[in-house]
């Protein structure tokens, strides 16, 4: 019922937002283009997407039915959750393309009008992100319940270990969709700012940049539909993890098994009806400060955690869970973790603090002096959002035991609760997050429109919180994904167990220690496969797994720098062979810029999500449960902290470039303006390419890792 409302409220904001003035002739004109722009790339992505899906799929029916490694539904599951992932970015990006102008428009009768149409445009993904997440968690929860025949009693442990494993095709969509869109938006965006800004000095979205289309649809298809396509696997991934983890927790337990897996879809419910209530609160004063519009959004999230923490407090004690004050306890420590690493990213990346007008003032000694300055103030930035986790995972795994540490399965079962938690908002925080490009298509829109100086201001101001709110909605992914994998890998040591039931424990000789496999403690399963730190399996699997963020990263930087590369010449061509482009006297070719940043996103795309699927398969193959498990931990705290970095890093340099913007050290032109645009460059691949990437492919792996449990059982090597 829950996915239902989201899904029509957030039709009915699309219905309201269509309803609003789309501006003059010139303004729906541009909003056209990048509208068709942002939709063939997407039908383009789908189709080549939709291939690998389709080949997966044969692949998972043939280790199912074949080799009776996985489950029979795994192949159709797989595809809707590829499907549904899809869905949710396209609707986002639907949504996006059409507000642009509205949006420009709004803003010329006031600011408060700007921000609340860009900010309910936005929250059209979110709620249609957690609609559908609930929707699909909902379906396949009723279909294995009712059609799946599982002889014997420890029936809940069984479905939601194999929904576990579901959750691949929305991971491995969200890869393609964040990666290659990313690519798409930094390609575009790099070339455009060199050629057009620092070259010939024209301003940021000027008609007569040949990149600023590209630019423009790039925003949607990368930090839009990218961003929901994230998210939607996040979230997904955070349920489903609780659900298996709290099955195992309450086995044998009768109907306290069915609560402890009710709650964290539950806790996803409520979510959805108090961020509705926080997004109807979103407005602002004409002239607002950028303090006072962060404050404003600020309320509306606050508030709907605080509204949440109070409901799941409700919910917890009308179930009648066990030890319902320390469960709670993990939900309310999801929710402050959540919180925490939104402002530690605020405060790094807000040009309203001081790491990032410190690297403004760098840029008045050189482009050199603010790379440096970001790459130092994005390693810092990592030290408050590492240790919320830190913190957050120990008291919500504490909580969750009584703090009795040897009780494994309550503890995790804890973390499972705090990412349900942290994500509960996810609604209202997704809303702030997309409403970002919204903002940024809107200021575009203006400028090439010619519209007043009044409402370049208004756009201005609602671009520069976008910056803001863009960064902090990387830094929640990023982090919600930390607590999403550490719950990810106790269900791949749960699914090992599951799978050696189903076997009848026959493949594991000599594990004596326990009367049946259905007994044995994670700890008896870890012991038996000689999970510690001196086995040089699991050693060589944490290097392999910290290497790979590296490589992942520099496959997904160099793809943008390749193509951004193409498009600085194409640009230069343009200026060079097009007679009157700077004078306004000839169109651009938008087209042509807008087909060189597709054809490098679809084509860099694969690769990175090809190493995705593969690495954990043949760690598994060669060196077995440990090196699998060492791979996964190595990926997880390196490329946690490696996201935070780059992200926060970006994000520096983005607004410290915007505040020079505004008149600071000269303002636009200035020698400080040019050395501030080369580190936004620099920055671009960082914030929105390489490290937002990261936390799906972390996520990923452990998913893959789960379903290929059966593979790495029966045939590794070593």
């Amino acid at each position: 019922m829950t996915a239902v409302v989201a899904l029509v409220l957030a039709r009915r904001f699309y219905v309201r937002m269509l309803a609003q003035p789309a501006g003059n002739g010139r303004m729906q004109a541009i909003a056209g283009h990048v509208r068709r722009g942002a939709r063939a790339y997407l039908l383009q992505q789908y189709r080549i997407v939709g291939v690998v899906f389709l080949a997966i799929a044969l692949l998972l029916a043939v280790l199912s039915h074949g080799f009776h490694l996985q489950n029979g539904w795994l192949p159709i599951a797989f595809l809707t959750g590829g499907i549904a992932s899809g869905l949710a970015g396209f609707f986002g990006m639907q949504t996006a393309t059409q507000a642009s102008s509205r949006t420009a428009q709004a803003a010329s009768v006031s600011l408060d009008a700007g921000l609340r149409i860009a900010f309910r445009s936005g929250a059209v993904m979110g709620l249609v992100v957690v609609g559908l997440a609930l929707l699909d968690y909902s379906f396949w929860f009723w279909i294995l319940n009712h059609f799946v025949p599982i002889a014997r009693e420890d029936r809940l442990t069984a479905i939601t270990g194999m929904m576990v494993t579901f959750g691949m095709g929305a991971s491995l969509q969200a890869l393609f969709a964040r990666v290659g869109g990313g690519i798409f938006t930094k390609a575009a965006d790099v070339g455009a700012d060199l050629v057009g800004k620092v070259e010939a000095g024209i301003p940021e979205d000027d008609p007569r940049n040949p990149a600023t289309i590209a630019d423009n649809v790039g925003d949607n298809v990368g930090d839009v539909a990218g961003m929901g396509a994230d998210l939607y696997e996040s979230f997904c991934g955070s349920l489903l993890a609780a659900a298996a983890l709290g099955a195992a927790a309450f086995r044998g337990s009768g109907a306290l098994q069915l609560k402890a897996v009710l709650l964290p879809a539950s806790i996803g419910a409520l979510g959805v009806f108090f961020s509705i209530l926080g997004i109807f609160t979103v407005r602002t004063r004409e002239g607002a400060s950028m303090v006072e519009l962060l404050r404003s959004l600020s309320r509306s999230v606050s508030g709907s955690g605080l509204s949440i923490a109070l409901g799941s407090l409700i919910l917890c004690w009308l179930l009648g869970i066990p030890n319902f004050p320390g469960i709670w306890g993990a939900i309310v420590v999801g929710l402050l973790t959540g919180i925490a690493i939104g402002k530690s990213a605020e405060y790094y990346t807000s040009q309203a603090y001081a790491p990032t007008r410190k690297i403004a003032a760098q840029s008045t000694t050189g482009p050199a002096t603010v790379i440096i300055g970001g790459i130092g103030a994005g390693m810092i930035s990592t030290a408050l959002p590492v240790m919320a986790v830190v913190v957050g995972t120990i008291c919500a795994y504490g909580f969750a035991c009584g703090f009795d540490f040897s009780a494994i399965n309550l503890g995790l079962y804890g973390i499972g609760v705090a990412a349900v938690g942290m994500l509960s908002t996810l609604a209202i925080t997704l809303a702030s997050d997309a409403y970002g490009p919204i903002a940024d298509n809107a200021g575009g829109n203006a400028e090439m429109s010619g519209l007043g100086a009044a409402v370049r201001r208004r756009t201005d101001a609602l671009d520069s919180l976008g910056n803001t709110t863009a960064a902090m909605g990387k830094g929640f992914s990023i982090g919600s994904a930390a607590l999403t994998a550490l719950a990810l890998l106790a269900s791949y040591v749960e699914g090992i167990r599951a799978y050696l039931v189903q076997k009848g424990g026959d493949l594991i000789p000599g594990f004596s220690r326990c009367v049946a496999v259905s007994d044995a403690t994670l700890v008896d399963f870890l012991d038996h496969f000689q999970v510690h730190v001196l086995n040089p399996k699991l050693l060589l699997g944490l290097l392999i797994g910290a290497m790979l963020s590296f490589v992942f990263c520099g496959l997904t930087m160099n793809a943008v720098g390749r193509a951004a590369a193409k498009m600085v010449e194409e640009v230069r061509r343009q200026f060079r062979e097009i007679a009157g482009i700077l004078e306004g006297k000839a169109d651009p070719d938008y087209a042509e810029c807008v087909r060189i940043s597709t054809s490098a996103a679809q084509r860099e795309m694969i690769f990175p999500a090809v190493l995705a699927l593969v690495a954990p398969v043949l760690m598994g193959l060669i060196f077995g449960v440990p090196g699998v498990l060492g791979l996964l931990c190595g990926s997880l705290a390196t490329g946690f902290v490696l996201a935070i970095f780059m992200a926060n890093a970006g994000g520096c340099w983005d607004n410290a470039k915007k505040y020079i913007e505004e008149g600071n050290y000269g303002g636009k032109g200035s020698p400080a303006h040019r050395a501030a645009v080369i580190g936004d460059t620099v920055g671009d691949p960082f914030k929105d390419t390489a490290g937002p990437s990261l936390n799906i492919l972390i996520k990923l792996m452990t998913i893959v890792s789960i379903v290929t449990v059966g593979i790495t059982i029966t045939h590794s090597i070593l």
